[in-house]
């Protein structure tokens, strides 16, 4: 017997990832934009990084405007893990309508809800269904 959660995770929309953007794509990409030399910009996003670091070792979040906050966190273990909640800004305009130019797979089931997908899989699956 399914769960509804391996239920709902097997229909969901999804982004299907590419190529990830590595430092020195974002490095050319702002060099590109701002004339700024690659090395200084090199230089400052690392500065950026250790700053995060040292800010999050002393209990302290990080907030960078229009990228988001990084937040110390713990686990029930005791390990020390970092949240980041982007800024609305970023959300806001992966949300504009038409700006998306990745793919979705399960596009079709936008809007669905989990009971529509838990559905969707029981008919698919008479032979292991959600309980």
């Amino acid at each position: 017997m399914a769960n509804r959660i391996k239920a709902i995770n097997a229909y969901m929309p999804n982004v299907k990832l590419g190529q990830r953007a590595e430092l020195s794509d974002l490095v050319e990409f702002i060099a590109r934009s701002t004339g700024l030399n690659e090395g200084s910009i090199r230089q400052v996003l690392t500065e950026l990084r250790d700053a995060v670091v040292f800010f999050n070792l002393r209990g302290q979040p990080v907030q960078l405007e229009g990228l988001g906050t990084y937040t110390p966190t713990v686990d029930l273990g005791g390990e020390i893990g970092v949240g980041h909640r982007a800024d609305t800004h970023i959300k806001g305009k992966l949300n504009v309508s038409g700006a998306f130019k990745g793919e979705i797979e399960r596009r079709e089931n936008i809007g669905k809800s989990g009971d529509d997908l838990v559905a969707k899989w029981n008919a698919d699956h008479p032979d292991d269904p959600v309980a």
